[in-house]
């Protein structure tokens, strides 16, 4: 039988706890599953909440920091000191599993030796809304080549990982290492690309994996500074892939072009969107040109900058009206549409 060590990072979501860690004890039949709990000096009653969780179960281990390290050291300390099952997962205390997702995702890591970790799709969900209708029966896996995975994350530019329904194993993660400190809200991204470099990496296909709950206290930001800062954050992100795997990428020149011109399409696609929606009081729009600069010097040739040179001619108030009638700006709407389609569906 598998053994899977799963990390729970705790700050103020005492109130979640006691739902999470039921989700990962007593929906996951069949598996040999152990639980810590980090508390990382929460100021209300999350550590009292956590304590008599575990005085109830064996299964369950607490920790208590006397004072806040913040989310990367606590992630870290678990994963790397703590957890010594086959596999290992990192679960939100707000987050919760799908019924046997944990199950699911060791099949197929016992069945593909070659596989370092596995996730599934997530469901989304709003904080106070009911859980919607999870799928339990999956229809099967597939594991993908590690640099194929690699390329493709570089060549999007974005993850297609939300987190909670990521298995990993636990030799794999002491042999890559830790989260970066230096990149608190895109340390995820660039966690999965540093497994992917050194072993592949296999979808739990037809079952949903996990539970991510959407609200205000979410690290993901989506407000226009934050959409700015997480184009930053990921542009960090693929150059520390590129350093710390520089050995691993046999293509990393072609990589590196990939992801820094994809960006830069990203920012100066932002920059113009806030034209057609009469949103440039807003949308940072200079700071999206001069990120779309720093990672391409030849931005001014993408066809998403002469989009943006032609609304700024035709000006901010006016964009809004004719929209209809400039061609980029319908192919974007069909685009955002088809974005919204895929990632709804979404595995790789």
């Amino acid at each position: 039988m598998s053994t899977l060590s799963v990390v729970i990072p705790c700050y103020k979501y005492g109130h979640f706890l006691a739902d999470c860690v039921r989700s990962v004890l007593d929906e996951q039949e069949g598996l040999d599953v152990r639980v810590l709990i980090i508390d990382d000096a929460s100021p209300d009653d999350s550590a009292e909440v956590a304590r008599k969780l575990a005085a109830a179960d064996p299964r369950i281990e607490v920790l208590v920091h006397e004072q806040n390290r913040g989310h990367i050291a606590t992630y870290n300390e678990g994963l790397l000191e703590w957890a010594d099952g086959d596999y290992v997962a990192l679960l939100s205390a707000d987050d919760r599993l799908v019924p046997g997702a944990l199950v699911r995702a060791a099949a197929l890591l016992d069945a593909h030796p070659e596989a370092g970790f596995c996730y599934g799709r997530p469901l989304r969900f709003q904080h106070g809304g009911p859980l919607p209708a999870a799928r339990t029966r999956g229809t099967g896996s597939v594991v993908y080549p590690g640099q194929w995975w690699l390329e493709r994350r570089f060549r999007e530019g974005t993850g297609c990982i939300t987190s909670p329904e990521v298995v990993v194993r636990t030799s794999l993660q002491r042999a890559v290492g830790g989260y970066d400190p230096a990149l608190p809200h895109a340390g995820d991204i660039e966690m999965w690309m540093r497994l992917a470099s050194h072993a592949d990496v296999g979808y739990v296909k037809g079952a949903d994996q996990a539970f991510y709950r959407v609200h205000g206290n979410n690290m993901s930001t989506t407000d226009f500074g934050g959409q700015l800062d997480d184009l930053r954050q990921r542009l960090v992100a693929y150059e520390s892939v590129l350093d710390k795997c520089a050995d691993r990428l046999p293509q990393a020149g072609e990589l590196s072009t990939a992801v820094h011109t994809r960006l830069a399409r990203f920012a100066l696609r932002r920059a113009y969107r806030a034209y057609d929606r009469g949103r440039t009081e807003v949308v940072p729009v200079q700071e999206l040109v001069d990120f779309a600069e720093q990672c391409l010097p030849g931005f001014a040739r993408l066809p998403e900058y002469r989009a943006l040179r032609l609304r700024q001619r035709i000006g901010a108030r006016t964009m809004p009206y004719l929209q209809p009638l400039v061609l980029s700006a319908v192919a974007e709407r069909g685009r955002e549409w088809l974005w919204w389609e895929s990632w709804k569906r979404r595995g790789i």
